[in-house]
């Protein structure tokens, strides 16, 4: 065929001027390269015809409309994930991270270039050490685990520049703690301790006093624990560590419940982990997005990875220069859209963060209230945001009970967690929950308990998947869709 005089013209110019190899078929008007990959590639290999199905957009808007139809999300009803604190995300914040100048921003753009984004880093920074009472913080974890990771490489590394990481082994950790606590502790190359709880679902003093030591690096805990319980004996734990030189640490999975009220600074902590994705209403189903800040005591801002955002008058920079750092954890500077989104949920809430932890406190002792005569609700009765309850004595599994409920259209709680209480149900309501919300879960939960076990063992019948074999699932992976 005879190509357009100015589609030759444009080639010729390439060929002239940009590489040597670059060649143009003038029957076709086709452009390849000499060193073309695809002469490599085996004919067997090699496809010439895609199988893609010929049918009408109409149906494929149908499709896709019914797929998202089959998705259970926050805009939809409340999920109690216990520990999770899956609270509704606010459209504001959608809307703002998906700003223009926001999305266009390159990570390697100059830094003068950078002034609005740097600004919102520090500023949450300068939150986020009011809200956790520590005095320097680092943006760059990308999750609650990455956090927890990250705060005990710095613990690591302080034991490191002291000399006493060939003694400083042992890291401490309650039997309610999360999983990734142990994770990241073995990870980082300590040995990790158990210790039990006591009758009241709390820190057993006894316990820790007897494994505490010189050994010791740290005690990892959240407070209140998994159980929703605040621990009483905080100060006396936190004066135990530091008495034999060990630091303690704050999970900040449970932040939710005490925003405003108190802070991990003033419960003695050294090191905090946020998840930003849970306090301050990011979405985290699926695995992500998340982001999860590390923020310390003054003695260890040295050893926060870099950079952290600074300012100097009225111009924000990047600080690589911190002497013990632990380095780069992260790709660039951490997750901006979800820290864009915390800063905003953070101006948007202000004052109103305390009365939205008080609202979630308040909603899960109502509802562990409504269910206390139907399930048991092991250890003290006052929980904060969350609380767990228990199938064990009404001849029913929690399982089953976690499947029957779906097909009321509601999400079920963490189920089998935390592993100290038998046939466990963990619920997490969160201030999002309205009273009708919750009514409605505890009749459906108190429905479960009258039904058969033929009906309980059958659920549920109205997803759009019915009861998997989690076994077999795990043992015969389907790794490819």
């Amino acid at each position: 065929m005879n190509l357009p005089e100015y589609l030759v013209m444009i080639k010729m110019y390439r060929q002239a001027h940009y590489d040597e190899d670059f060649l143009i078929d003038y029957n076709t008007g086709n452009d390849y390269y000499l060193n073309d990959c695809n002469a490599n590639i085996p004919d067997k290999l090699k496809r010439n015809n895609l199988r893609l199905p010929d049918i009408r957009s109409s149906d494929v808007s149908r499709h896709f409309t019914k797929l998202s139809e089959m998705n259970y999300s926050v805009d939809i009803g409340t999920y109690p994930l216990g520990s999770c604190t899956m609270k509704y995300n606010p459209k504001y914040n959608d809307y703002i991270a998906g700003i223009e100048n926001f999305t266009e921003m390159h990570p390697l753009d100059n830094e003068k270039n950078m002034q609005g984004t740097l600004e919102i880093m520090y500023g949450l920074q300068e939150y986020l050490k009011k809200i956790s009472g520590m005095d320097y913080v680092s943006l760059q974890p990308s999750a609650g685990a990455h956090g927890e990771f990250t705060g005990i490489l710095i613990v690591r590394k302080y034991f490191e520049i002291k000399g006493e990481i060939g003694k400083r082994t042992d890291i401490i950790i309650p039997d309610s703690a999360h999983g990734t606590n142990p994770a990241s502790a073995t990870m980082a190359g300590f040995n990790v301790i158990e210790i039990p709880s006591d009758d009241n679902g709390l820190i057993d003093l006894h316990a820790l006093e007897s494994v505490v030591s010189d050994k010791t690096a740290a005690f990892m805990i959240t407070n209140p624990n998994t159980l929703g319980i605040f621990d009483d004996n905080i100060i006396k734990i936190s004066e135990i560590l530091h008495r034999h030189g060990a630091m303690l640490y704050y999970d900040g999975a449970n932040f939710n419940a005490i925003l405003g009220i108190t802070t991990p600074g003033i419960m003695g902590f050294d090191i905090v982990h946020f998840n930003l994705h849970k306090t301050f209403a990011t979405p985290h189903g699926g695995g992500g997005p998340g982001a999860g800040p590390v923020a310390v005591r003054a003695y260890l801002k040295d050893f926060l990875p870099v950079p952290v955002i600074e300012k100097n008058e009225n111009y924000y920079y990047m600080n690589y220069n911190l002497r013990h750092t632990i380095g780069k954890i992260s790709s660039y500077y951490g997750s901006f859209s979800i820290l864009l989104r915390a800063y905003s949920y953070i101006l948007k809430n202000g004052d109103n963060l305390k009365i939205n932890t008080q609202r979630a406190v308040l909603n899960a002792n109502y509802m562990a209230n409504q269910l206390s005569g139907f399930y048991k609700i092991p250890y003290k009765k006052l929980k904060k945001h969350e609380f767990v309850l228990s199938t064990d004595g009404t001849g029913k599994k929690a399982l089953d009970i976690s499947k029957y409920i779906l097909d009321f259209g509601v999400h079920s709680p963490t189920t089998y967690f935390p592993l100290i209480v038998k046939e466990a149900m963990m619920i997490e309501p969160t201030e999002t929950a309205t009273k009708k919300d919750i009514d409605f879960y505890v009749s459906v939960m108190k429905k479960a308990l009258d039904a058969s076990d033929d009906e309980l063992r059958a659920a549920p019948l109205n997803t759009s998947v019915s009861r998997i074999d989690e076994v077999a699932a795990a043992r015969n992976l389907k790794l490819k869709w």
